[in-house]
């Protein structure tokens, strides 16, 4: 059922139910007023009734003959009977009425008054006490008055109760259609979505309503979905570029080394930078599927202490083969317990080293890079400075992208993922991290631990 329909369906039973139970209400109260007011009138019909016949001997001949006046205007369409102590019609007419019978006039006898409607009347009886015994009035009146005002009342309820139906449906039908119109049209613009243009967002309404939210909400998902496309294409694009060098490497070394004898020299050397080209593909694996499986890392932390990792990341930068970088390590606290972390220190060790190792590569030996841990306030702060080339404005929102890389590397080696690695492992231990930086003159990032 489309929600249209469901609209419609929801507003005319809505419409409904209330229009019923007010009509219901409407009625009864009209059913109960009307037919106290025909006993009332039958009460007072009784009463007068009482009067003339059994006070006639005690009232005065002119009252008495402007009560038989009376009487007779306000008996008209009325019988009357009334019974004496033998249950035996003493005055009045004889109704020879089956709904009038022992029964009823004992009740009457006991409760001094009754009240009840038959098919085709109204009965209303009282007890009334005279020097001449103890008797009981009996009227009753016609009621097809009273069906007919019934019958007429219920015609014009089910008549209006009908056009409501049919008049709250085809609105709700109509409203339906203009409430349901963007949703109709946001559809629409989502069907007609191109995979090749998927990150084309719809443009906004800006009513502030929840169809403005809906499709706030869609180009926000078009947004990560473009993105996840993009980072696709751009993994797609990174390892054809980046396994393929080495791959290229490694098969042109082997070519031209197959093609002759070589000394043991040779094959070590040619053994080494085989090996050093397949490290760099391991290396790119790793990196790819660490990235891919952090969020699923379970909690495997431990304490340990920042300083000794830094100084392990640098020592690492050393060896064979390796020109070592020069290093300002500040150590700014005293009380050693305050360098201590709980985390992932073999996460966090690759981490800081991507950090360690940009400062390396882009400062190109320019003085030294500068490490400092200290404190802020009550946090535990870590900063890495270098004097390099520094990141274009442009390029600063964008850096922690995966296989993002800045448009001034020129020919530094790197595959863009070092970066966003290092982002998602910081946001796995809720350390911030921030990046200062001018062109030309160096970058500093700044990690705040929790």
């Amino acid at each position: 059922m489309t929600l249209r329909n469901r609209f419609t369906l929801i507003s005319s039973l809505t419409f409904g139910v209330f229009s019923v139970v007010t009509s219901l209400i409407i009625f009864y109260t009209f059913y109960d007023s009307s037919r106290n007011f025909y006993f009332n009138a039958l009460q007072n019909v009784a009463l007068t009734s009482a009067i003339y016949y059994l006070e006639k001997d005690e009232l005065p001949t002119t009252r008495h003959a402007h009560i038989k006046a009376e009487y007779r205007n306000v008996i008209q369409n009325t019988n009357v009977a009334v019974y004496n102590q033998d249950n035996q019609v003493a005055f009045g007419k004889n109704l020879k009425d089956r709904n009038i019978h022992t029964q009823q006039l004992n009740t009457v006898r006991k409760n001094k008054r009754t009240q009840f409607m038959s098919k085709d009347y109204f009965y209303y009886g009282i007890y009334y006490k005279d020097n001449q015994g103890n008797f009981v009035v009996f009227v009753r009146s016609s009621n097809a008055a009273f069906q007919s005002q019934i019958f007429q009342l219920s015609v014009i309820i089910l008549s209006v109760l009908l056009i409501g139906f049919v008049g709250i449906y085809l609105l709700s039908r109509y409203l339906s259609g203009i409430v349901y119109k963007p949703v109709s049209e946001v559809a629409n613009r989502i069907n007609l979505a191109d995979y090749n243009d998927i990150s084309k967002a719809i443009t906004s309404t800006n009513t502030n309503d929840e169809i403005n939210d809906l499709i706030n909400a869609y180009n926000k998902l078009l947004g990560r979905i473009s993105e996840s496309v993009m980072v696709q294409q751009n993994f797609i694009n990174y390892v054809s570029h980046e396994f393929k060098t080495p791959l290229a490497a490694i098969s042109g070394n082997l070519e031209v080394f197959a093609q002759k004898d070589r000394s043991p020299e040779e094959y070590k050397k040619v053994t080494g930078d085989v090996l050093n080209h397949v490290f760099e593909i391991e290396r790119i694996l790793n990196n790819l599927l660490l990235m891919s499986g952090l969020k699923k890392l379970e909690e495997s932390h431990q304490l340990f202490r920042l300083n000794e990792l830094i100084f392990k990341i640098c020592h690492s930068f050393e060896g064979p083969g390796k020109a070592i970088p020069a290093f300002d390590i500040r150590i700014l606290i005293d009380d050693h317990q305050k360098l201590e972390f709980c985390g992932n220190e073999t996460l966090l060790h690759l981490a800081i080293y991507n950090i360690i190792e940009n400062a390396v590569k882009y400062s190109e030996g320019k003085e030294e890079v500068t490490i400092t841990i200290l404190e802020e306030g009550s946090q535990l702060c870590l900063t890495v400075s270098d004097h390099g080339k520094g990141i274009p404005v442009q390029d600063l929102p964008k850096i922690t992208g995966t296989f993002y890389r800045a448009a001034n590397v020129g020919d530094t080696k790197g595959s863009g993922i070092g970066l966003s690695l290092s982002k998602a492992i910081f946001d796995h231990h809720h350390i911030t991290m921030s990046v200062q930086s001018r062109e030309d003159f160096g970058t500093t990032v700044a990690l705040r631990f929790p």
